[in-house]
């Protein structure tokens, strides 16, 4: 398991707020902040953060619920969590979070492990974090899973200038195919943005802690993807390589 810290990062009016980091055994130089799901940094964040480390990248994961309630880590196994989660989600003040992504991103480039490149990775609302993160502070890539936002998030491609991967589940209750489709024909011209979609899959399908969301063969084959992206990202080998 990778080493593992709590970073306090400076957010605009001189508040603080916690970033959980973790440092790969044989670190690449490049670093990724890890943008959480409705649930917080739970243990399917972590465990996704420990995923990524273990490919070489440093890893900061933001509180990014901090404002309302810092330290939320729901397990999201039942609906009660969903419910829950979604009230934080609507409490969130989005302007305000991007700022934080923005604030977190600026604090894992000056971590001194980190050397070589850096990106923005995340799930769900984390996913749609990510896109405008990616759109405010220009990450030298990023990856976004099932951001639901993203379809509303369009007019903002033109201020991504990074390589990115868009995943999405064609069979999402929570973004409806024809928006996946809008994203899809938005994204056609550009060489540096692919977008996956895993068509048999529903909403959340990479997240293995809930029973209520995960589709194991979806998330195997996305992450594929991913980790082969990321590896161009960070010029690591190929796996098949």
């Amino acid at each position: 398991m990778p080493p593992t810290r709590i970073e306090r990062i400076a957010a605009r009016g001189g508040d603080t707020f916690d970033g959980h980091v973790w440092i790969p055994s044989e670190s690449n130089g490049s670093a990724i902040l890890l943008l959480h799901e409705i649930f917080g940094v739970a243990r399917y964040i972590r465990d996704v953060a420990e995923r990524t480390a273990d490919m070489g990248f440093v890893v900061l994961a933001p509180d990014l619920y901090w404002r309302i309630e810092p330290g939320v880590a729901l397990a999201g196994t039942d609906q009660a969590d969903i419910e829950k989660g979604m009230s934080y989600a609507n409490r969130f003040d989005w302007e305000l979070g991007v700022e934080d992504c923005g604030a977190a991103l600026e604090h894992l480039r000056s971590l001194p492990e980190v050397t070589e490149k850096t990106g923005v990775m995340g799930f769900c609302f984390g996913g749609t974090l990510a896109f405008q993160t990616a759109a405010a502070f220009d990450p030298d890539f990023a990856v976004s899973y099932y951001g639901s936002g993203v379809p509303e998030s369009l007019d903002l491609l033109n201020d991504i200038n990074c390589p990115l991967l868009l995943h999405f589940g064609g069979s999402d209750p929570y973004i409806a195919r024809d928006d996946v489709a809008r994203v899809e024909a938005a994204v056609a011209a550009r060489s540096d943005i692919r977008i996956n979609i895993e068509e048999e899959a529903g909403h959340a399908f990479d997240n293995h802690e809930s029973a209520l969301f995960h589709n194991p063969r979806a998330a195997q084959s996305a992450w594929s993807v991913t980790t082969e992206f990321l590896r161009r990202m960070g010029d690591l080998p190929s796996a098949t390589s």
